[in-house]
């Protein structure tokens, strides 16, 4: 949860950054102001710093919460050992092989919190978004920095720029989403314990 919030804090310096490049960019488009060759190097330095900021806090917290995801999944097998659809192994290949990793997870997760929930906790809402809001961003945030990658003229990047832009206010939100996923899961797997095996 504290390297999410790192995450997002990242997002929000990269936020600022592309605002203060946005800005920059449309006074040189349309003619109001000038802007000085260093004040221009200045503002890419530091959005190519928050770039960098943002990788760092993403991949720490993918190393994380991988970890903590496969932990919750030995978990939830030892609550409810029949939910479970996928091998434990699945909880940390379904991320990073290729096509399985847009709904491998999101089954998995789904198992781990039924699992985990009792008969007033099975509401998926929590999860259903954050998974949304990550899968929309993980195409979108791909366009965007494709397009910028591409940009070569000052409108053109100006253009690039407002997408990575929606592009990190959509990270946010999914960030939020996850804090409070992580948050509701983990209670809800340390109340299950505190609570006992249920003898039938």
């Amino acid at each position: 949860m504290i390297l999410l919030g790192l995450v997002i804090g990242a997002d929000l310096f990269a936020l600022w950054q592309g605002n203060h490049s946005y800005r920059l960019l449309g006074r040189l488009i349309d003619g109001f102001g000038s802007v000085t060759t260093e004040e221009a190097n200045r503002a890419d330095t530091l959005y190519e710093a928050s770039g960098i900021v943002q990788m760092a806090t993403t991949v720490a917290t993918a190393v994380v919460f991988v970890v903590w995801f496969h932990r919750t999944r030995v978990n939830a097998e030892v609550f409810a050992p029949e939910y479970h659809v996928k091998k434990r192994a699945w909880a940390i290949w379904g991320w990073v092989v290729p096509v399985a990793n847009l709904w491998f997870p999101r089954q998995i997760a789904a198992d781990i919190w039924n699992a985990s929930a009792d008969g007033n906790s099975r509401s998926r809402a929590l999860l259903n978004g954050w998974w949304l809001l990550w899968i929309l961003n993980l195409i979108f945030g791909r366009l965007a920095s494709q397009r910028y990658a591409r940009a070569r003229e000052a409108e053109e990047i100006k253009g690039a720029i407002a997408g990575l832009m929606a592009s990190d206010a959509l990270n946010i939100l999914a960030a939020v989403l996850a804090i409070l996923f992580v948050h509701r899961l983990t209670r809800m797997q340390h109340e299950k314990a505190l609570r006992g095996p249920v003898w039938q």
